[in-house]
Parts: structure tokens; sequence; C-alpha cells
């Protein structure tokens, strides 16, 4: 793989990021104290999504374009990064979606997910280098995903897609972060 800086926010802040650990005790301090009542209905994560990173490009050398970004995430973080780079589309060239939830909650009315088809439209037509989805076939999201996929094919918007057995656990995720991180910075 190439060099790269990993930066892991937690876009469930009210939850320790691991065991003994806090945000207290992090660098970055999210001004989203409400994140998960805001997940999937008020578009908080996704407005915010920016101050991480002016954050990272203003603590840590790293090159400040699209070409070296790359976002991606599992489950709530697969819609997290779904509409993120969906709102960004100058930010972000490698977008990986895993087992990633994909429609907003009932009710929600936050234009950040408002427009999918015209978004998605602005987003390819950035041409990413690389959009990648990867769900087991026993996932709960699975009928989700193949709507999604549908709704990217009848576009013939080009994306890599990853399926495998069984369902929404870690051994998955841990199979995409392995066949995904490879093809990052390489087109």
């Amino acid at each position: 793989i190439e060099p790269m800086i990993v930066v892991m926010p937690n876009g469930n802040i009210v939850k320790t990021a691991a065991p003994g650990e806090t945000s207290e005790n992090h660098a970055y301090k999210p001004l989203m104290s409400n994140a998960i009542e805001g997940n999937y209905k008020n578009g908080i994560y996704e407005t915010a999504f920016p101050e991480i990173i002016s954050f990272v490009e203003k603590n840590y050398r790293v090159k400040a374009d699209k070409a070296h970004r790359v976002i991606a995430g599992l489950s709530m973080g697969g819609f997290h990064t779904l509409f993120t780079s969906l709102n960004h589309p100058d930010k972000f060239d490698y977008i990986g979606l895993f087992s990633a939830a994909i429609l907003p909650r009932e009710g929600s009315t936050s234009p950040i997910y408002q427009d999918l088809e015209g978004k998605l439209k602005t987003q390819f037509d950035k041409k990413p280098a690389l959009y990648y989805i990867a769900i087991g076939d026993a996932d709960f999201l699975y009928d989700a995903n193949t709507q999604y996929r549908k709704l990217l094919d009848s576009h013939n918007y080009p994306y890599e897609y990853y399926e495998t057995g069984e369902g929404h656990i870690w051994k998955n995720w841990r199979i995409y972060l392995t066949e995904f991180v490879p093809k990052l910075f390489k087109k």
C-alpha cells in the first residue's frame, strides 16, 4: 500500500471509541455533541465533516487535494461516507462503502440527504478514481445496497463491487479493507 495517514473519527461521539478512551483524550474535539441524534436525519455529521479535514491539514503534513483523499466507512460509517462524499464531491477521489446503510431515517428533511440523483451526477461528473462497494450476501443491508447499485448502473456510473458470504460482521469488514486499501492512490 501507499504510505498514508489514516484518520478515524468516531461518528457516534456519545460512545467511547475504544475501551478506556473518550473524546477528551484525543486531539480533535468535534463540535457535534449530539451527532447520534443527527445520524440519518439531520445531516450534522456530513455538514461538519470539513472541520476534520481542516484539522488534519493544519496539524499534519498531507497533500491537501482530492486526489490524495479517501473516505470510507462501514455500516453507519458507510452511510456517512456516502452522503459526505456526495455533498463534498471536490474533496474525495476514493470512496469506500462497506456494508453501508444507504437511506436516511424516514422523515429526514435535511438538504444533506435530498436530491440523491442530482448529487450522484455531480460526483460522477468529477470522475472519482475509485468508488468501491462491498457487502456480505447475508447482510441485513444487502437489499438496500443492491437497489443502490441498480441506481448507479442505470446511469452507467463506474464502481467496483465486492461481495462476500455472511453478514454484518467484522470478519467481512476486515476483508473489505484488505481489498480496498491496496487500490488507493494507484489511478
